[in-house]
């Protein structure tokens, strides 16, 4: 009976993009390792950016410091 989490932040996945996750998902492990779709099961967790850390940052951080930095950064005319 496999138990699948698949954790992502909460940024707009939609329903269908959900539901392609779960599908594509309970596919795989029938494919790869028989297991029955009727006893697999796929929770999708969102994940607030702000509980989510990497590198000592939450993406929430990482992200506002990446837009200042954008900022800073001259801009390439010719570059759209």
């Amino acid at each position: 009976m496999p138990y699948v989490l698949i954790q992502v932040t909460d940024e707009g996945v939609t329903a269908p993009q959900k539901r392609d996750l779960i599908g594509r998902t309970t596919r795989m492990l029938q494919d790869v390792l028989g297991k029955d779709p009727a006893m697999t099961f796929v929770v999708i967790e969102e994940v607030p950016t702000d509980n989510w850390g990497v590198a000592g940052l939450s993406v929430t951080q990482r992200r506002r410091q990446a837009g200042r930095r954008a900022a800073r950064e001259p801009q390439d005319p010719g570059h759209r």
